[in-house]
């Protein structure tokens, strides 16, 4: 698609009061090729997007509304972005695909991330609602299938989690580098990534001044990172120690991945590799010899930096990946999804610089 050309890709957001959807709006509006529909959010129906996010002031938006005022056969929108929770999207997910052959989605939700919908099953509770479309789910990991989220109509964004370690872990799976029963993510979050709903672990009182781990070794991000990891590994069983831990900060990601390098590998061979696999990606970037990847260095950007280093254990190594969990670890990376499928640069919208201090 020409960038210049005057019809605009029309967009859906289902969810649009949550943190993520918030996200999407604040990236949208500055989007040259997109226009917002209609926004949906059932507990603000009828209300002004500044009223659910005051920061979002002074935007010819659409009023909220509720899901169930669309008609999914007539609407005019060329995109859904959908923001709801795990399990209920499943259900508008095939309506919307079903009803209407135009539209496409990228589903924020975990809903489609894993192939296996038993797997899926045992993770999440309850069954797969929509087991006959899961097929056509792309996992939307740009830097990876993009060949496919271009002909896809389903994309299925990622975790955060996953994001951040899968950028630190694949280049070196696919080169055969590293043990992949023997590895260790030890993944830190800001409480953004816990949603925007009231919980008592979220208060100041409880969240601030501290750190915490939380669903040790039943985080549902774990069989994510394992699916994709024995993939990119030929198919070969892959085991992930994966903790996740909670931090007195809006946003920001850091995931620290302890590897143990396998065929005679040393860390200049890693570093070789990382550099040849990430030169040409728009937003993955392998920081200096000595430099210490920070939350920081990415806030409010749609940037993955990773470093790498020797682990003072022989043969072994230590990557550690950041980006912000609300951007490249949801919105915006759901947006690098979206020009990808409307034959757009994939950094259009995104070429926003970090937010420092």
């Amino acid at each position: 698609m020409d960038e210049t050309v005057e019809k605009k890709i029309r967009v859906g957001i289902l969810g649009a009061s949550g943190y993520t959807g918030g996200d999407l709006v604040r990236l949208l509006v500055r989007h040259p090729c997109t226009e917002i529909a209609f926004m949906t959010a059932d507990r603000h129906s009828g209300k002004q997007m500044d009223e659910v996010f005051p920061h979002l002031f002074g935007l010819e938006l659409p009023p909220l509304i509720s899901v169930e005022e669309i008609a999914w056969s007539a609407v005019e929108v060329d995109v859904v972005f959908c923001c709801l929770p795990h399990g209920t999207t499943q259900n508008i997910v095939k309506q919307i695909l079903t009803e209407n052959d135009t539209i496409r989605v990228v589903d924020l939700s975990a809903d489609f991330r894993l192939d296996d919908v038993d797997t899926y099953a045992e993770w999440y509770g309850h069954e797969h609602y929509a087991t006959d479309i899961q097929p056509m789910a792309v996992y939307g990991l740009p830097e990876y299938y993009r060949d496919r989220v271009v002909n896809t109509r389903l994309v299925a964004n990622p975790g955060c989690y996953p994001t951040a370690a899968l950028l630190g872990l694949l280049p070196l799976v696919e080169a055969g580098q590293i043990d992949i029963t023997d590895i260790i993510v030890d993944a830190k979050s800001g409480v953004s990534g816990a949603g925007r709903g009231l919980k008592e672990n979220l208060l100041f009182c409880e969240a601030g001044e501290g750190i915490a781990p939380y669903s040790v070794a039943t985080h549902r991000h774990a069989p994510e990172i394992e699916q994709e990891v024995s993939k990119h590994a030929g198919g070969a069983e892959a085991y992930v120690n994966f903790t996740p831990h909670l931090m007195p900060m809006n946003r920001g990601e850091l995931c620290t991945c302890y590897v143990r390098m396998t065929g005679g590998a040393t860390i200049s061979d890693l570093r070789n590799t990382f550099e040849a696999r990430f030169a040409q990606e728009p937003f993955v970037s392998l920081v200096p010899e000595g430099v210490h990847p920070a939350t920081r260095h990415v806030r409010g950007s749609n940037y993955c930096l990773v470093g790498l280093f020797r682990d003072r254990i022989p043969g072994r190594a230590i990557v550690v990946a950041v980006i912000d969990n609300l951007v490249k670890g949801s919105s915006g990376e759901a947006i690098q999804n979206m020009n990808l499928m409307f034959g757009l640069s994939e950094i259009t919208g995104l070429e926003q610089a970090p937010l420092f201090p």
